[in-house]
């Protein structure tokens, strides 16, 4: 094994460790706040019961919005927000912010979409029985669209490791903050491949459990 990885496997089990907690964060502020925004995005919608469009467009404006930004540029916009949230502009804990400021949309978006695959005949059957609007939440969309859900999730997870790669250009520790330390400031190729080879398989492991798990759950 080269000198160079030898030398820098303590904190590459750090680094690891660090965009793995990046990760947590990030998805679990989408999970709890993005999930219900993307359900509510749906429910608000044109021809949907609960449509009020003023507070759909708003909503709508928002989750556009803040996806539309660059997420570098974001992750710097955010710097004095991030800095009241965590005490600090560096460090994995202060890349979860933005991370998680540009997860939630992302995910609300992506749940939006899911929800409108489930068949209408479906959803007003449940309505005709007299379901309230959390049982048809629960039990008629999330069932129906579990699977879609599962692999938006998936997308989310993917997209989320690489945008914590990015974090580390501006020290947010990570992964990506030990390939620019060492792989491109230092001029060591072989810690540069081998924090590219990493992030691929965790790629492949993410996209293989989610692709199984939705799977598993798609009952059509």
């Amino acid at each position: 094994m080269p000198e160079n990885i030898v030398a820098i496997l303590p904190e590459l089990g750090l680094a690891i460790a660090q965009t793995f907690m990046m990760l947590a964060i990030g998805l679990s502020a989408a999970l709890v706040i993005g999930g219900p925004l993307g359900v509510l995005l749906f429910l608000l919608g044109p021809g949907q019961s609960l449509e009020h469009k003023p507070t759909f467009l708003i909503l709508n404006w928002i989750v556009n919005t803040v996806r539309s930004f660059p997420f570098i540029i974001l992750l710097v916009a955010l710097v004095p927000f991030t800095r009241v949230i965590a005490g600090t502009s560096i460090g994995p804990l202060a890349a979860a912010v933005p991370l998680s400021v540009a997860a939630i949309p992302y995910l609300a978006r992506l749940v939006d979409q899911c929800l409108r695959e489930v068949p209408r005949g479906v959803i007003e059957a449940a309505h005709a029985m007299g379901a309230s609007e959390l049982q048809i939440i629960w039990r008629v969309l999330i069932v129906e669209a579990r699977s879609g859900l599962v692999l938006a999730f998936t997308v989310l997870a993917v997209s989320f490791l690489s945008y914590s790669a990015i974090a580390g250009v501006v020290g947010g520790g990570g992964i990506g903050d030990l390939a620019i330390r060492y792989g491109y400031y230092r001029f060591q190729t072989d810690v540069m491949v081998l924090t590219v080879a990493l992030l691929v398989v965790l790629v492949q492991i993410i996209q293989f459990v989610g692709n199984t798990a939705a799977r598993r759950l798609d009952k059509r």
